[in-house]
This record gives structure tokens, sequence and C-alpha cells, in this order.
């Protein structure tokens, strides 16, 4: 009897514990089969109600979707080649010696094609292609350059481009928001959000032979890293404010700081290329300091910001309004001068001829002059670049529009008598109308020139004679 009961109760604590162990099992081991049809479906059925919108509110003043939405496609990636170049003469020269390539950034500034970058990321270049947000590419010609600013003008041939609007960079202040886009590492249409750290900055960077470099630098902790070069700094609001230039490193890449040319010396070096090939620089003719507290002590000055006036050149727009060596500049146009950097981005936003108004101090006393500024050879004028029919021992013109419409050409430019025998012995003929170098639309005899002016090595130049006839040549310039 004992032993029936003590089989009953082992048999009935098995049971128990069986039980126990599966519920245990169900409860915290799942071995089932899923019974759904994806993991998504199941996300659906448990998180029942939860809308997918990323969308958050974001406090005003700190929302960049818009912003960045607005500029990506207007910021292109611009490719260089050096050395032989892409359409070299000589299908051997590229075996033997590759080009060398690099790349920076871009801002489309107008609807039909005109691309602001810096001077640095295409000089040099014997090709200029430009790619942009939705890949397509195009061949760019370059309008001109300012080593001074380190900016350059491309154009590419295209309508209805997006392109940023102008901000104002003179309204923005430290602290501000700023996004910067551009192609760091040839990485594609990158966005980086920092905050204005400063502006006016002089990083001493540029050099130039008359000692014309102008530095007043936006400085802002956004992430720019090499590529970014030439890409754009812009507000909360999309627009353009700055040129993104430089970072101030010991690695090469970035490690806190980046610097951008404001768009207020942008847009007036821009429309000087724009309009005249070359910059037109409008000058004091004056040699400064930054005032400190040592030069303040040392003169007796009563203010410890400003420029202190150390040479007035001869025949200069400073000596002709009358401006004194120990002068300290402290205003210009009614705008606040602290720094040289500051004076020089006020003045170089004006062409020769310009009038500016000076506020000074002079023992003590506050006064202010009008000064007409001049050029770097002391005179008013602007100076253009010359078209030339003539280039080398070719003569050329400009062809008429019902002849291009012939032709079904936007532009070209006729060869009208060629003495040279480089040209001739490239088997071309008079009368051959050039519509591109290099891929490049040639839009006009001044568009030649410029061209031209650039190129370096081989060139292909194709065309059509007035017949129809295309014509393709090589050419070693």
């Amino acid at each position: 009897m004992k032993r029936s009961i003590l089989i009953l109760i082992v048999t009935l604590a098995a049971c128990a514990g069986g039980v126990l162990g599966a519920m245990f099992t169900l409860k915290f081991l799942d071995i089932s089969s899923a019974a759904y049809p994806s993991i998504e479906a199941r996300q659906q059925s448990v998180l029942a109600g939860y809308s997918p919108d990323t969308s958050y509110n974001v406090p005003g003043g700190m929302d960049f979707l818009q912003a960045a939405r607005s500029v990506t496609a207007s910021v292109v990636h611009i490719r260089t080649s050096y050395g032989p170049g892409d359409f070299s003469v000589n299908p051997l020269e590229q075996y033997f010696e590759a080009p060398t390539r690099s790349s920076g950034s871009g801002v489309i500034i107008s609807d039909d094609g005109y691309i602001v970058t810096n001077n640095h990321v295409v000089e040099g270049s014997s090709n200029i292609e430009v790619v942009m947000n939705n890949n397509q590419r195009f061949y760019a010609k370059l309008i001109g350059v300012d080593p001074t600013t380190d900016l350059a003008l491309l154009k590419i041939r295209g309508k209805n481009l997006p392109f940023l609007k102008y901000g104002d960079s003179d309204r923005i202040t430290p602290g501000e928001w700023v996004l910067a886009v551009g192609n760091p590492f040839d990485l594609n249409s990158t966005v980086t959000a920092g905050i204005v750290s400063a502006k006016a900055r002089n990083i001493h960077i540029l050099r130039d032979r008359n000692n014309l470099q102008v530095e007043a630098f936006i400085q802002t902790d956004a992430a720019v890293n090499p590529g970014n070069s030439g890409g754009a700094l812009v507000n909360l609001k999309g627009e353009l404010i700055g040129i993104n230039s430089a970072i101030a490193t010991s690695t090469g890449s970035y490690q806190g700081y980046s610097f951008a040319i404001p768009v207020s010396l942008v847009k007036k070096v821009m429309d000087d290329l724009l309009e005249f090939g070359q910059v037109q620089r409008g000058l004091l003719g004056i040699q400064i300091v930054d005032v400190d507290a040592a030069i303040a002590e040392d003169l007796g000055l009563n203010v410890n910001q400003g420029v202190l006036v150390n040479r007035i050149n001869s025949e200069s727009a400073a000596e002709e309004a009358g401006l004194s060596i120990g002068d300290v500049i402290t205003g210009i146009d009614g705008h606040t001068i602290n720094s040289v950097s500051e004076l020089q981005e006020w003045v170089a936003r004006n062409r020769p001829g310009n009038e500016i108004l000076v506020s000074y101090l002079r023992e003590g006393k506050s006064l202010e002059v009008k000064a007409r500024l001049r050029n770097n050879a002391g005179n008013e004028t602007v100076e253009r670049k010359e078209v030339s029919h003539r280039i080398g021992d070719v003569e050329f013109e400009d062809v008429p529009y019902k002849e291009l419409a012939t032709l079904e050409l936007e532009g070209g430019v006729r060869v009208k008598k060629i003495t040279d025998k480089k040209w001739i012995e490239t088997g071309m003929k008079n009368g051959f109308v050039i519509a591109y170098i290099d891929k490049i639309p040639v839009d006009n005899l001044a568009d030649l020139n410029r061209i031209l002016d650039y190129k370096r090595g081989g060139i292909l130049i194709e065309g059509f004679y007035p017949d129809g006839k295309k014509g393709t040549y090589g050419l070693a310039w």
C-alpha cells in the first residue's frame, strides 16, 4: 500500500513538473514558427496606431529640412583634369603621361548656367567637368578668376537650372545656424550644420604679388573637408551667404573650424568677371595695420580697435582725399571698421571711380572724408580684356545668327584666314565654323578668346563648314 502511494506521488509530481515546464517554455521561450507574413506586418500589428511619419516639431530656428532640400540641387560637383587632359591630340600622351585629376564643389547662381567656385579648385586645369545632383554632366568654360579672393566664375550651357538666391552676409551674426553643402571626399550632396563662429577672419592663406589679397572669411563650425571647396554656405532660408574655401587644420582634414568667402564680396567679383573678364579693384592706396592695445598705448590713441594708416601711396585716392599717416580709420560708408580684414572687404566691394565715405580719427577728433577709389595703376578707369580677331597667325570672326541657324548651332566662330603652320597642319580650311573646343560650346569671338586664354596642351576642335560638313581637328596648343 505504501509503495503504491509512493508511486502515485512520484507520478503526480512528474506530471506537475511537466506542466510547469511546458508553461515556462511557452511563456519565456518562443519556439513556434512565425504566425505572420513579414516582420513589417508584425511591427504594424504590435504598434497599432503608430504613425510612420518621421517629421518632428523642431524648435524655431533649428529646422534644417527645408533649407537642405532647396539647396542640394544647386550645388554641383566639379571635376578637373591637369596635364594632357581628356582630349589630347596625341592618344599615346595619356598612356605615358596620365592626366592628374582633382575635384571640388560649385554653386549655380543663375538659371542659364553661371557657377561660382574657388580659384584653387580650377587653377591650372586643362578641362573642367560639372556634374549636377541629378547626374547631368557638362563641360564648363572658365569665364574668369580672381586669385586675390580665391574665386572663379564658370559657365555651362543650360536652361532653367536650379540656382541659389543671394543672401545678405552683412546681416548674419555669430551664433546663427548655417549649413555647408558640397562634395567632400567625392561624397555628393553632403549637408552639414553648424553656427557662425566669427566674421571677417584673416587666416593668411592667400598670396598676391601686389599684396592685394582679401581675407574676410565667415568662420563656422560646420564640418568642411577636402572636396567642399567652392560649395555653399547657406542660412536656414536656403540663401547663399558664403562660398566655403578653407579649413583650419594640422592634418588636412576637418578639425573644428571652416571658412567661407562672404557673399557680399562674391557678388561683386562675379559681376566683374562677367562684365570685364577680370576683377576691377578699387583701392585707397594705403598700407595699414590693426590697432591693438600696444599700438594704442605707444601712439597715445584713445581707441583699441580700428585700422592705423602707416603709409600713403603717391597720387592715390587716400592722398587725394587728404588722409595722413597716423590716422585711424574706424568706418567705411557708415559701417564700423575694427580690423584690416574688414576694411579690405568693404573697400574691395567697389570699383575704380566709386566714391566711399571714410570715417577716421586724427589727434582724438572724429572726421569724415569722401575718397574716389583708383585702380592699381593709379587711375579711376575700369579695364576690359580686349577681344582679339587675330590669335597667333589665324584670323577669326563672329558668325551671323542666320548662318548659325542654318547650321543648327547656338553659337560659333568662323576661321577667316589661316596662316599659322600648326593650324594648317591640322587640315582645317578657311570658312570652318568652330562650335566646340574640348566639348565646351563656343558662343562668339569673346568666348573663343576666353577659352583659349586658359587652355594648355592639346585641344580638340569641332565644328562645321558652310555646306554642313562636320570637321574634327586636334591642335597642339
